[in-house]
């Protein structure tokens, strides 16, 4: 399973990335929104850092816009991933963008009808949200995996990949990998949250402590 990054802030990009665990990264208006800078250049310094696909999002509801700014994004450099809404202009773009080669990740998904159409249309990836779904007292992590059975059985046909968002913690990461979710996207400190267990701190501090009491040097 691969790990994406969940965010525009390029000290956490780094930070992460130098632990070698960051596979690409997603960005959203609401993430650029929080980094204070402008778009664009926080995507070109991003594509810089990191050499697997970077999801950039259209910020237009208009199928024309979204092709134009699709167009633009795709430009910035090869790793590009054109973000659409699922909406039916966004699925459309989606469509025209693809046939352009332009890889295409479908974001806002909340129904496995929805992850169906999206994957016809052409999507790269599809990102379901299943932090938002839990927020309204549905099962996220049953939207998965539907996906995940959906695609499998159609998998000569459906190409796309589950690119599971809106993650709030590491059980949820292990669930979805156990449903066998292509990739999640995570905020940095669910991330540095997975590594951390406290049998493991105990366990180190014991060792520690064992060694001192053995009076060697290394």
């Amino acid at each position: 399973m691969k790990f994406f990054i969940d965010t525009a802030n390029i000290e956490e990009i780094e930070e992460i990335n130098n632990l070698g665990l960051v596979d690409g990264v997603t960005t959203n208006p609401s993430l650029i929104y929080k980094s204070g800078r402008d778009f664009k250049e926080v995507i070109k310094e991003i594509s810089k850092i990191i050499n697997g696909p970077i999801s950039a999002e259209v910020t237009s509801t208009n199928f024309a816009d979204m092709v134009t700014q699709g167009k633009e994004l795709s430009a910035i450099a090869e790793n590009i991933v054109v973000k659409v809404p699922l909406t039916e202009s966004g699925l459309k773009a989606c469509k025209e963008l693809s046939s352009r080669d332009i890889k295409i990740n479908v974001t806002l998904c909340f129904s496995s009808s929805q992850a169906i159409v999206a994957s016809k249309m052409g999507a790269t990836y599809i990102s379901p949200f299943i932090g938002r779904l839990d927020d309204i007292s549905h099962h996220g992590l049953a939207l998965i995996d539907e996906i995940v059975k959906i695609y499998k059985n159609y998998n000569k046909v459906l190409k796309t990949e589950v690119l599971v968002a809106s993650i709030r913690s590491p059980l949820q990461i292990k669930e979805v990998a156990c449903m066998g979710a292509d990739v999640v996207t995570v905020p940095p400190k669910v991330i540095k949250q997975i590594i951390k267990h406290p049998l493991t701190d105990i366990g180190l501090k014991s060792f520690m402590e064992d060694w001192k009491k053995t009076g060697q040097k290394f």
